[in-house]
């Protein structure tokens, strides 16, 4: 593809329990067409206030100790300012500031250049959102 930079925005139904998403797949999906074989960068960003991206290992419970650490930092309880939806979902909304909502990752021959163990994920702990959308951009 000659185009220097192309999008795709992913719809994804995370459902209405806390959730890690595995978006590697897609992302390898979308840069073997969009990147063409170039290297560049891919961004991952989700355009929501109670959501973020994770690089993290998955399938061997670091998934699961992701949410339970949250659990800890975040608890969903009534301490938070921000009152509305699901008991303790102001928690949903400082999440950013610890799962940021993107993440640029390298792209190396149309690959995505990850570690061994590394995925590229969306964090959910929204259970009032059942719908997320991520933004992929790849920039060669």
């Amino acid at each position: 593809m000659s185009d220097a930079f192309t999008t795709r925005v992913l719809n994804i139904a995370s459902g209405s329990a806390e959730r890690v998403v595995d978006l590697t797949r897609d992302c390898e999906a979308f840069l073997r067409e969009a990147a063409g074989g170039r290297d560049g960068l891919l961004n991952v960003f989700v355009p929501h206030a109670t959501a973020g991206v994770a690089i993290i290992e998955t399938g061997a419970g670091s998934d699961d100790d992701l949410l339970t650490a949250l659990h800890t930092l975040l608890p969903a309880d009534d301490r938070w300012q921000h009152r509305h939806g699901s008991p303790g979902h102001g928690r949903d909304h400082v999440l950013p500031a610890i799962v940021p909502p993107h993440a640029t990752l390298p792209v190396l021959g149309g690959r995505l250049e990850l570690g061994t163990w590394q995925s590229v994920c969306l964090v959910d702990t929204n259970k009032d959102n059942p719908n997320r959308q991520v933004r992929l951009s790849f920039l060669g």
